[in-house]
């Protein structure tokens, strides 16, 4: 059993309502007593309610362990709770399927949500949690205590924090569709990115190849599998390449990524037919896809594992990715790095640069590059 230990941790400022009074001159003007009635001093103490730190029980880690939420583990009581997997967020519930599949409506522990954190939420679909169910006969509520270590991120900047869109996976189905939403490479190599930095295996999926002539698409495909990806021509119309898609997803943790109205909920639909996802057809006005997946969700599939089906990204800001990283992520990028005449060479408008060469050249695609610029300069789209 883990040792525990005490640390210092700090809280979000709204956690507790200020001590000192702010209000004096309002109280005076609308009341009757003298002024040598008021109290001429008052002492501001470093601990109480005005202190934004707090002392808190952790869990010893674990080897090799990576922290959730706050950098360490709280100290839970385990034989209150149960293991449970977080399906999906609502809200400030969650909706939690804890060992033996019982599902539970879980709210969020009061010290978990308030402690500081670059996170928008603290709990994500996708995250393993112990939850303590509430004493009630029959009853289906819960309380998170405590998000165990996360793997397999996958999260992009939103409102200036960290926006987690799943966690625990170790397979990202990048899809974008041949036409109607028209194809978007700069959103496959942000996506792309993403799954390095988070350490998970990327498939490219290219739906509604029965719109256009797959030839078309041969350059951008042979792009992508020059560079070790895995790209497949797909129709969830015809049922083309589903047979495929199916074995690439049975048995694994997934998660269905890509822009709005390029087939994610279909596609999922044609490889298992009970999931009976939600769909609809793409705007015709302005050829941009309806949000019929509003949360992320875990859904189990009949084959083995567990895909998550993820509402529609219009644009894609990366997380915690700084503008030296980048080259690092983009494969085809990486190998000239080394050969540029000054280390710190950002690519962009230095001399000598190898990168740069490799596009004059034409041994560097033009479009990479300039899709490369873009996240160097932090545009979004």
């Amino acid at each position: 059993m883990a040792k525990d230990k005490k640390v210092r941790a700090d809280f979000r400022k709204n956690r507790n309502t200020r001590t000192r009074r702010t209000d004096w001159t309002q109280q005076f003007e609308g009341s009757d007593f003298e002024q040598d009635q008021i109290i001429q001093t008052e002492r501001i103490s470093g601990k109480g309610e005005l202190s934004r730190r707090r002392t808190v029980r952790v869990a010893e880690p674990r080897e090799n362990e990576d922290d959730s939420a706050g950098g360490f583990q709280l100290e839970v009581d385990r034989r209150a709770c149960l293991r449970g997997r977080v399906l999906s967020v609502h809200g400030l519930i969650s909706m939690v399927q804890v060992d033996g599949g019982r599902l539970l409506r879980c709210a969020t522990r009061r010290l978990l949500k308030t402690l500081t954190t670059d996170q928008r939420h603290v709990v994500a679909a996708g995250d393993c949690v112990l939850v303590r169910p509430v004493e009630h006969a029959q009853s289906d509520e819960g309380i998170i205590e405590r998000i165990e270590p996360r793997h397999g991120v996958l999260s992009r900047t939103s409102r200036g924090r960290q926006q987690v869109l799943v966690t625990n996976v170790d397979q990202v189905l990048i899809v974008a569709s041949a036409a109607e939403p028209r194809l978007k490479p700069n959103l496959i190599d942000r996506l792309l990115v993403s799954a390095e930095q988070g350490k998970i295996e990327p498939l490219i999926a290219i739906n509604k190849i029965d719109l256009i002539d797959p030839a078309e698409l041969q350059p951008l495909v042979g792009l992508y599998s020059q560079m070790g990806y895995e790209v497949l021509l797909l129709s969830a119309t015809t049922g083309v390449g589903i047979a495929r898609l199916a074995r690439r997803l049975a048995g694994r943790e997934s998660v269905v990524a890509g822009q709005s109205g390029v087939g994610k909920s279909s596609l999922l639909n044609a490889v298992d037919p009970t999931l009976k996802l939600c769909i609809a057809e793409v705007s015709e006005e302005n050829q941009k896809g309806r949000h019929t997946t509003t949360v992320a969700r875990l859904l189990p599939m009949q084959s083995g594992g567990y895909v998550v089906d993820t509402p529609g990204v219009r644009q894609f800001q990366l997380w915690d990715v700084i503008p030296q990283e980048v080259a690092g992520y983009y494969r085809d990028v990486r190998p000239y790095v080394s050969a540029c005449r000054f280390p710190d060479c950002t690519h962009t408008h230095e001399a000598d640069c190898a990168v740069k060469d490799a596009v004059a050249d034409g041994r560097l695609d033009a479009r990479r590059y300039e899709s490369y610029c873009g996240v160097c300069s932090g545009d979004m789209e």
